[in-house]
């Protein structure tokens, strides 16, 4: 495996992706109760449809829930780990990395781990004890992954054997749908981009974004610190403005398509089937600062 530098990072990313960044990576704190109808969430670290069963997962500092029959968060399966990076991978198995639960014997870093029902139980894919990946990304057969312990970006095409890629510090990363070697990467200094599989990056003029998801080639989203939403269908070269989520700083960020999109902030879990020009709640989120 080869180990290439990118262009220079700063240390840290912005003061609000930094808190976001670091934060999530404490002890547990059961902030979420197991879906009885006084349950909450918090500390939001990625969002999900399932593409089978339809259903929205949220995964967050203590486990992985899902809107119940009354739309109160419930626990999927019985693990409450710091599930960090998280994403929908082959035929929508679920890939996710961060910190076990308080109590459970396990590393302290999970690495990548996989759920093939839908989070009812994981198995170590890779990399147990020695990485977290605070992003993932499927896409081309391909999973890429931005490892914040070692400061780079991985990819894999089994999620066994990884090849080293760039060195940088980023919070959220986001690849081409039509090109694997186009990748794009938030960081303290603005978006960057990278046209060699992730080897080197450049930075992107443009919107300073926390998180980004590219759905389709002409439906490139872009969520600031502040909420501003912003969308690109050139692939970052020019971007329109589309308003701002609800509920305060954002905590992740999914699209589906062009039109559908699904975004976690301060006070909730939001959804926009019109390309992020109106959302609907779908879940509460308890407010809790940065995660």
């Amino acid at each position: 495996m080869k180990h290439r530098t990118a262009l220079p990072v700063a240390a840290s990313v912005s003061a609000f992706a930094l808190a976001l960044v670091l934060g999530a990576c404490s002890p547990g704190s059961d902030d979420a109760a197991d879906g009885d109808a006084g349950a909450t969430i918090s500390h939001i670290h990625g969002v999900a449809v399932g593409p089978e069963d339809g259903k929205l997962y949220v995964a967050t500092h203590d486990g992985i829930y899902t809107p119940d029959a009354e739309g109160h968060p419930e626990l999927v399966g019985d693990r409450k780990d710091d599930f960090m990076g998280f994403a929908l991978g082959k035929s929508g198995a679920f890939l996710a990395s961060g910190h076990p639960a308080p109590g459970r014997d396990a590393p302290s870093n999970l690495g990548l781990i996989e759920s093939t029902d839908t989070g009812r139980t994981w198995k170590d894919k890779s990399l147990s004890g020695k990485v977290d990946f605070h992003a993932l990304e499927y896409a081309h057969d391909t999973i890429y992954g931005y490892d914040s312990t070692n400061g780079l970006l991985r990819v894999s095409s089994d999620g066994v054997t990884w090849d080293d890629r760039a060195s940088l510090t980023a919070l959220d990363i986001a690849v081409s749908p039509r090109d694997p070697d186009t990748v794009l990467a938030t960081a303290e200094q603005g978006l960057l981009r990278s046209t060699d599989g992730g080897r080197t990056f450049a930075g992107v003029t443009g919107p300073a974004p926390a998180f980004v998801s590219w759905a389709t080639q002409d439906a490139l989203f872009a969520v600031d610190p502040t909420g501003a939403l912003s969308v690109s269908r050139d692939g970052g070269a020019g971007w329109s403005e589309r308003g701002t989520v609800p509920g305060g700083a954002p905590q992740a960020l999914t699209a589906l398509d062009g039109q559908r999109l699904v975004v976690a902030s301060q006070d909730g879990v939001y959804e926009s089937r019109d390309g992020g020009k109106t959302f609907d709640r779908k879940l509460d989120v308890a407010a809790s600062g940065n995660h």
